[in-house]
């Protein structure tokens, strides 16, 4: 600011510089730093300031590696709109999560974009045999339709929620209160060390935590943007879960919070 109290040139040229990473964080959903840095002739150091800076106003938030939409703009996002975002990362944690089933097991899949990633995963799995899919996503049951009968699944029922094409209460958890499974795969908006498993919202919680409780194994899938994150409803604390799988963008000493309180951590490729 020059005396006069009129914006100099470099002030003027930052803030236009953060107007437009905003607005594309805004368009994209994530932006990593190294592309920003590229694309505005700037230094890292520089960009990672002005992530700060729109942080700080509420218009992103910061994630390992660069930013991603807000979450106070956000509110909770359509099935459609998430599915692009950290689509790399999602497609390997679904891969990794896929590869520990064997034929006869039975798995529990909730309702999401990284758990849709493991339904098709597990759909290249041509080998595996009598494997059934409880599913509460409707997407992931149609996922899983040209797997049949190698791959058997059943519907929870309940009640839709068209924005995620989700089936929950009232009538959602019936069904799965009379099932075992081997293992869970559950998605969510946050895992914490403190604060545990959360989700956006309160009803598609429950059924994954009824999920969870009747399954021997109990996984949590989730980017590495999830990872530090806390969100309204709580699902369960750490200690209710074996392991969690994640990417290699999730905050290290967060993950190594989580692994100290007995939770597994794989951050794939």
């Amino acid at each position: 600011m020059s005396e006069s109290g009129v914006p100099d040139t470099q002030d003027l040229i930052a803030e236009v510089r953060q107007a437009r990473i905003a607005d594309s964080i805004q368009e994209l959903g994530f932006a990593r730093v190294t592309e920003l840095a590229d694309r505005y002739g700037v230094s890292a150091v520089t960009v990672r300031n002005d992530l700060s800076i729109l942080e700080g106003r509420g218009e992103v938030r910061r994630v390992r590696g660069g930013a991603v939409k807000s979450s106070a703009k956000l509110g909770e996002r359509a099935f459609e709109v998430s599915l692009g975002e950290f689509a790399k990362e999602k497609a390997d944690i679904g891969a990794f999560a896929a590869s520990m089933i064997s034929s006869g097991e039975t798995v529990m899949l909730d309702v999401g974009t990284t758990t849709t990633a493991v339904a098709r995963a597990l759909l290249q799995r041509t080998e595996l045999e009598d494997v059934t899919v409880v599913t509460n996503g409707l997407n992931v049951a149609m996922e899983l339709e040209r797997a049949a009968p190698r791959i058997s699944v059943i519907v929870t029922g309940g009640t839709l929620r068209p924005l995620q094409h989700s089936l929950v209460n009232p009538m959602g958890t019936t069904l799965l209160e009379r099932l075992r499974g081997s293992v869970a795969f559950i998605g969510c908006n946050g895992i914490d060390p403190g604060a545990g498993v959360t989700n956006v919202n309160l009803p598609e919680a429950e059924i994954k935590r009824a999920m969870l409780l009747g399954c021997r194994r109990r996984v949590i899938v989730a980017d590495g943007s999830k990872v530090g994150e806390v969100e309204l409803a709580k699902v369960c604390d750490i200690g209710e879960i074996n392991m969690l799988i994640t990417d290699p963008g999730a905050d290290p000493e967060v993950t190594t919070m989580i692994a100290a309180l007995g939770c597994h951590v794989e951050a794939v490729r």
